[in-house]
C-alpha cells in the first residue's frame, strides 16, 4: 500500500473520525483545528496535529498545505469558515480537496468554490470517507467492526429474477440488504421486499463476516 499524506481541517467527531481511520490504516495524517483542546484530545491518535486558523492564506502556507495528498475540510458550524478555506485551498492549488457540507446548498457554494468532493455527514460514516479516499471502490468491503462489515457483492444467478421477500436473505443468511446497485449504476436505497433482482445487480449488504462469507459462496 502506498502511504499517502492527508491533512483534516476541523477535529469535531465527523473530521477526528477520519483522521485516526486514515492513522490507523496506516497514512501520515496531519489534523489542524482552532480550538486548543480538541487538538490535544487527538494528537497521540495522528502523525501531527497543530492549532491554526485555516481562514489564513499564511497559517496554511506555513503548515506545508500543498505537499498534502487530500485536504479534507470538516468544519462543523462556521460554515463561512468552511467555504472560505476550500476556496482558499483551492486558489492554492491543493491537488484534492474533500468538503463537508452540513446542508445542500451549503454543498453548492463548496462545489462552486472548487471542492473535488463533497460529503455529507448524515450520509457517510468518517471511516467510510476514509477508506474510500484510499480504495477506488468504497462499497467492496467496510469494515465495522472485526466481525461486522458492509460489502458489495454481485447478486448470483440463481437470485436473478427474484425479489428480495422471496430470497430472504436475512433468514437464510443473517445479513440485510442495504442498498442495489444496478448494471448502469443506478442505487436503489432501502430496497422495498417486493423489488427483484436482474443480472448484473450488486448487492450491498451489513451483517456478521461469517454469515458474509456464506452468502458470497453461494
Amino acid at each position: 500500500m502506498k502511504v499517502k499524506q492527508f491533512a483534516v481541517i476541523g477535529i469535531g467527531r465527523f473530521g477526528a473520525s477520519v483522521a485516526t481511520t486514515l492513522y490507523e490504516m496506516g497514512h501520515d495524517v496531519l489534523a489542524i483545528d482552532n480550538d486548543e483542546e480538541r487538538v490535544e484530545s487527538i494528537i497521540d491518535r495522528v502523525t501531527h496535529a497543530v492549532v491554526a486558523d485555516s481562514t489564513s492564506e499564511t497559517a496554511l502556507k506555513s503548515l506545508g498545505i500543498t505537499n498534502f495528498d487530500v485536504v479534507i475540510v470538516s468544519i462543523g458550524k462556521d460554515i463561512q469558515a468552511s467555504i472560505l478555506t476550500t476556496l482558499i485551498l483551492k486558489e492554492m492549488k491543493v491537488k484534492y480537496v474533500v468538503a463537508k457540507a452540513r446542508t445542500a446548498l451549503h454543498g453548492k457554494v463548496l462545489q462552486k468554490t472548487g471542492a473535488d468532493r463533497i460529503v455529507f455527514p448524515e450520509r457517510d460514516m468518517g471511516v467510510r470517507v476514509a477508506h474510500s479516499l484510499v480504495a477506488s471502490n468504497i462499497l467492496d468491503f467496510i469494515e465495522l467492526s472485526p466481525d461486522f462489515s458492509i460489502v458489495e457483492i454481485i447478486a448470483p444467478e440463481d437470485m436473478w429474477g427474484k425479489s428480495l421477500r422471496e430470497l430472504d436473505l436475512r433468514a437464510k443468511y443473517g445479513v440485510t440488504v442495504l442498498a442495489i446497485r444496478s448494471a448502469d449504476r443506478k442505487i436503489n436505497i432501502s430496497p422495498g421486499a417486493g423489488d427483484r433482482l436482474a443480472a448484473g445487480d450488486m448487492l450491498v449488504v451489513v451483517g456478521n463476516n461469517e454469515c458474509i462469507h456464506k452468502l458470497g459462496r453461494s
